[in-house]
């Protein structure tokens, strides 16, 4: 198998129930993350979920897991490119590299 990776879809809370928080969110991914390293998965792509507590500016999570683990490449799912300025997202992408 040359590529075997995860797509994070996110965190939701129901009901007016309260999800988890940001730094719960961060700590989760991380350790999922590093896990999947140490078996091999090559691969960690996470959603942007802006407006939402959890998760929602996935370049600095994205750095952490890069800089954590040996063997993960790092990108994104989905950009719904009408939240961004995408000189900005050029500009924070190409920093993870």
């Amino acid at each position: 198998m040359k590529a075997f990776g995860f797509l994070s879809f996110g965190h939701y809370a129901f009901g007016g129930q309260r999800g988890p928080n940001a730094q719960d969110i961060a700590k989760l991914h991380l350790d999922l993350a590093q896990a999947a390293d140490e078996i091999g998965v090559n691969n960690a792509s996470l959603r942007v979920h802006h407006f939402v507590p959890q998760a929602s500016a996935p370049m600095p999570l994205l750095g952490a897991i890069a800089g954590s683990t040996s063997h993960i490449e790092v990108g994104t799912g989905v950009i719904d490119m009408r939240y961004e300025n995408p000189l900005y997202l050029a500009e924070e992408a190409a920093s993870l590299y």
